[in-house]
């Protein structure tokens, strides 16, 4: 049996501002309990900076290098020039196979498993069906929805529901 190239990928969605990367926040350090190993990619379609003006790696990368990384004990990072906007799939068998699972926020249209962030104040209607690969709602209100809802705050609920999806743990 052949192994995915990749870790399992679950894409966290919902409207801006619903509060997907607070639920992130609540949800990794559950997953890490658990012994995983998690990447978070975050889809930015307006560009992004990480570096700022003046520093080494800006002025390599400025300078005209394809690739720029900064190491150090602790971390690594990496500015790479892009000639397309990569897929989750390209971007997890390229830089993330080591990792046991991996959390997006965003990437809404690629054809990945879901878990939606609703909050009612935000908006009264969901991005994702189960069409979609909708797994679950995190939601302050009851939806008429065919999927597990949990509340805001309930991390765990969650983490027990990829354990046993996603990663048969």
């Amino acid at each position: 049996m052949s192994r995915d190239p990749h870790p399992p990928i679950l894409c966290i969605v919902g409207k801006s501002d619903a509060g997907k990367t607070t639920f992130i926040e609540k949800l990794l350090p559950r997953l890490v309990a658990r012994g995983l190993r998690v990447a978070t990619v975050k889809h930015d379609v307006h560009g992004f900076s990480m570096d700022r003006e003046g520093k080494d790696s800006y002025r390599h990368k400025k300078a005209g290098a394809c690739v720029s990384m900064i190491s150090s004990p602790t971390a690594i990072g990496m500015i790479r020039d892009a000639d397309h906007d990569h897929t989750l799939a390209e971007l997890a068998v390229r830089f993330l196979s080591d990792m046991d699972l991996v959390l997006t926020e965003g990437y809404k249209r690629e054809a990945w498993p879901k878990i939606e962030v609703h909050r009612r104040e935000v908006s009264c209607e969901l991005l994702a069906s189960p069409d979609d690969g909708l797994l679950a709602v995190v939601t302050d209100e009851p939806l008429d929805v065919p999927v597990p809802q949990f509340g805001l705050e309930d991390a765990e609920g969650v983490a027990e529901l990829l354990a046993r999806t996603l990663l048969n743990r």
